[in-house]
């Protein structure tokens, strides 16, 4: 008997979502939500219990006592799946810093098109870090060397990644006695494998501590290195006013969506699209200009430093297609769907694949070099262009929200003291004080088989109402922007009284937009500025935070876990536990899942837990916040000491006759 499948209601909180999913009904169209509607996930495989290591496989671990054919134990085969999968996550997400830092090395070096050094204050400050020259010396001198140090960290074989030295000196400690300093990024996605493979590594607890090394090889590195180089090259971002949605799509230009994760070939799509030549392009096929919009990360990218409005995240990238006003959607590398192209053929859309990594059947390939950046960029603007002349009718949602991303570490540093006395003490203090109850980073992808959207936002309405101040980076983020989080305003009416004294007396929106799932590395930076600061412990798993991705669906996802983990973080994910086992059935198969959560905390202060009710997330979330106030000796959450000052509060005074204001105010 077919499964029955949900309602667009039922599988997207989006209205512009449903919109699109009800169209696709209507023409008898497949996309990611019905495909997950029609094909049950192996209950075997979701469970971590089948390894297809070697050709003796797959093995089937579903009874008491069973053993794969080499005799590899349960405990043994949860692990290595898990690890393998953290060290793809850490390859792709480290792939992408290296890609950057030979970029920044060729626009050192003058031989790209397009590229200059943007923040010149940031790469001195990222270069003082290293003790690399700073006095005397061109941005492309400091540039040159610190790009040579960045590609050295991938190839190294022996010491330790450079960028760990950032991190508090107590958790470099913690991390020095287990041995898991990254000794190079490669190395340790590369040692991860052989670990892995038939015949090796067979502790569990040892190929866990294996996982640790490789997840801090992407996030203290691989990742910190992409966020780095993405400032320097393209500016540290700012708050700066943008867009979200399908409704950014529009009827009389030629729409260009952009998709993935390179912000090296996002950053000149969009240079190229503002060159008059191509603008006079496009207005002599009929349209007014180029509209240039993001899915995905790459949407954050250009969201956070142009104000290029995103037309949504990663669920949105078939749906947009179905509007029939899409050119062209540019690809790069990461979170592309391959049915894409099937669906492009049933509308006019060109899919164009653009990295020497990836291609899909049936696309339309322009390779990207940056060294011919520019004149690359206005060949893929023109192949969308003459398109525009094939497109037929069109369905374009209107829903569309505005928001403030773009806060990077530097400028919350900035935000809460100004350029002469910039400091992260305001926010200490107003945790210390109660007024903030903790921090919550919601990241993370979006997964079909929930209600798209509606997690991420449900768990962040009901922690903001608790005075926690969440950040967020990737789908989540957009997930927010779509719902209003993202705006002052949000500030006014959705959270408890503490948070809006914050919100209001700093000016900002009670959801930090903080940018792509690379610059989860700007949450790990605050917090060690938190930490450094004082009055929060000598060490991130001090802090009242909590880390959470409530739709998660990537290896990247569990790579970025496990390297927050390490750094102290307690980190829950929703959904399914790839690690799951049979509790019921199996006594040893939880063994991986409770090293991966009290075996880790223990070790790291940092642990990793599977909760997929959305209310229990909230639970846990707030009792770790209250459980590490309480270790730091800081008063108890009371929502009832805070919320009468500010700005609203003053507009009530003012409402009031003149004699009972002024007793209002003097007693």
């Amino acid at each position: 008997m077919a499964k029955q499948r949900r309602t667009p209601q039922e599988q997207s909180a989006d209205p512009a979502a449903q919109q699109m999913l009800i169209r696709a009904e209507e023409l008898g169209i497949g996309t990611a939500f019905t495909r997950a509607d029609d094909m049950a996930p192996c209950n075997i495989g979701a469970a971590g219990l089948c390894c297809k290591q070697c050709g003796m496989g797959p093995c089937r671990l579903t009874r008491e006592g069973d053993v794969g054919v080499c005799g590899a134990t349960i405990d043994t085969v949860q692990a290595r799946n898990l690890v393998r999968a953290i060290s793809a996550g850490s390859a792709a997400h480290s792939d992408h810093g290296r890609d950057m830092a030979f970029t920044l090395k060729a626009t050192a070096n003058g031989e790209t098109e397009g590229y200059y050094i943007r923040d010149v204050a940031k790469l001195r400050n990222v270069a003082s870090y290293y003790d690399i020259e700073i006095e005397g010396r061109s941005p492309d001198e400091i540039a040159n060397d610190l790009a040579d140090l960045y590609i050295a960290q991938f190839g190294q074989q022996t010491g330790e990644v450079v960028p760990v030295r950032r991190a508090p000196e107590k958790r470099q400690k913690i991390w020095r006695e287990q041995g898991v300093i990254p000794r190079g990024i490669d190395r340790e996605v590369v040692e991860a494998l052989h670990r892995t493979h038939i015949g090796d590594d067979q502790d569990y607890e040892h190929i866990l501590n294996h996982a640790i090394r490789t997840g801090l090889a992407d996030g203290w590195a691989g990742s910190m290195i992409a966020t780095d180089v993405s400032d320097i090259l393209f500016g540290t971002p700012a708050p700066i006013l943008g867009q979200a949605n399908l409704g950014v799509l529009k009827e009389d230009m030629v729409n260009v969506v952009v998709h993935g994760h390179e912000p090296t070939l996002s950053q000149m799509i969009v240079a190229a699209s503002q060159d008059p030549e191509i603008i006079a392009y496009a207005k002599k096929a009929g349209a007014k200009g180029v509209q240039l919009s993001g899915i995905c990360c790459t949407a954050n990218e250009i969201l956070m430093r142009q104000g290029i409005p995103a037309a949504g995240n990663f669920l949105h990238q078939e749906l947009s297609i179905l509007t029939g006003a899409v050119e062209a959607m540019v690809v790069d590398v990461q979170c592309i769907m391959q049915a894409l192209v099937s669906l492009a053929e049933k509308f006019h859309t060109k899919i164009i694949t653009t990295s020497p990594k990836v291609r899909i059947k049936g696309a339309t390939h322009i390779q990207f070099d940056e060294h011919k950046a520019l004149t690359i960029a206005k060949t893929i603007l023109k192949e969308a262009i003459d398109n525009y002349k094939n497109r037929g009718k069109t369905h374009i949602p209107q829903d569309r929200e505005d928001l403030i991303p773009g806060f990077s570490h530097e400028y919350i540093n900035y935000m809460l003291g100004g350029s002469y006395r910039a400091s992260f003490r305001p926010l200490n203090d107003a945790i210390m004080s109660g007024r903030i109850r903790g921090v919550a980073a919601i990241v993370g992808c979006n997964n079909p088989r929930t209600r798209q959207d509606w997690i991420h936002n449900y768990v962040a309405e009901e922690l903001l109402k608790q005075d926690v101040l969440i950040v967020e980076t990737g789908c989540g983020a957009i997930a927010a922007a779509k719902s209003g989080l993202l705006l002052g305003e949000a500030g006014l009416e959705k959270v408890g009284p503490g948070l809006q004294e914050i919100c209001e007396a700093i000016g900002i929106p009670p959801v930090l937009h903080m940018g792509s799932c690379v610059d989860n590395t700007r949450i790990l930076t605050v917090l060690t500025q938190m930490v450094e600061e004082g009055g929060l412990g000598d060490d991130i798993d001090q802090i009242p935070a909590v880390g959470l991705a409530p739709e998660w669906m990537s290896e990247k996802a569990l790579a970025i876990a496990t390297y927050c983990v390490a750094s102290g973080a307690y980190v829950i994910f929703g959904g399914s536990s790839p690690v799951s086992g049979w509790p019921d059935k199996l006594s040893n198969s939880d063994l991986v899942l409770k090293h991966i959560s009290s075996g880790w905390e223990e070790i790291y202060g940092g642990k990793l837990e599977f909760i997929p009710d959305p209310d229990e997330m909230i639970k846990a979330t707030l009792a770790h916040i209250d459980k590490k106030r309480a270790a730091l000796g800081l008063p108890e959450y009371d929502p009832d000491r805070f919320g009468q000052s500010g700005d609203a509060h003053m507009l009530e005074l003012e409402a009031l006759p003149w004699l009972e204001r002024k007793a209002a105010i003097y007693g």
